[in-house]
């Protein structure tokens, strides 16, 4: 993932722009039924891989945090910090599962909806703020927690992560017509 050239924002906002209106399409068109429905290689109904989703978004400020510290001190540092998280897989693995159980008791479709506005939303207003040495400064990250996740990664890869989660996920729902819908 991690690229030297200068990032071409304009394509990460279209990326997010076609996730938020995606991800509108699926909320509005569903039914409860469709909802509730299992999804494709992964154990939680359309809701709660939806609310996975959009978490995938929410993550990243997070992530950009992390960045931004790490960034400015030794790779060796970030190093540590990835192989302390990688070794604790087992446990992220069964927060990561059990998080979309109960946020969609707390998050209703709607819901979901304005956050995942609100966060891209916001992911673009400090995007448009980064500075390109900004972008190229980057951390180790722990790759057994996610597949998009490389050993290193710069703030810039962390910016287009949002919509590589979003879109493998996306193929994983049976919503509809029990297909995944594009």
């Amino acid at each position: 993932m991690t690229n030297d050239d200068p990032m071409d924002r304009q394509a990460v906002y279209d990326d997010y722009e076609r996730a938020r209106r995606t991800f509108h399409r699926l909320l509005d068109s569903a039914s409860k039924d469709d909802l509730a429905r299992p999804t494709r290689d992964a154990k939680w109904s359309n809701e709660q891989l939806l609310w996975h989703m959009l978490f995938g978004c929410m993550v990243v400020r997070a992530l950009l945090i992390l960045v931004r510290v790490f960034g400015r001190l030794p790779r060796r540092a970030s190093k540590v910090f990835a192989r302390v998280l990688d070794a604790a897989t087992v446990p992220f693995d069964l927060v990561n599962y059990l998080g979309p159980c109960g946020a969609v008791k707390v998050y209703g479709p709607r819901r979901m909806a304005a956050a995942f506005d609100r966060v891209t939303g916001s992911l673009e207003r400090h995007l448009a703020e980064e500075s390109e040495a900004d972008l190229a400064r980057g951390m180790h990250y722990p790759v057994r927690w996610d597949p998009f996740f490389r050993d290193y990664m710069t703030l810039a890869d962390i910016y287009r992560y949002p919509t590589q989660h979003f879109d493998f996920h996306h193929r994983q729902l049976t919503l509809g017509n029990g297909n995944a819908t594009s």
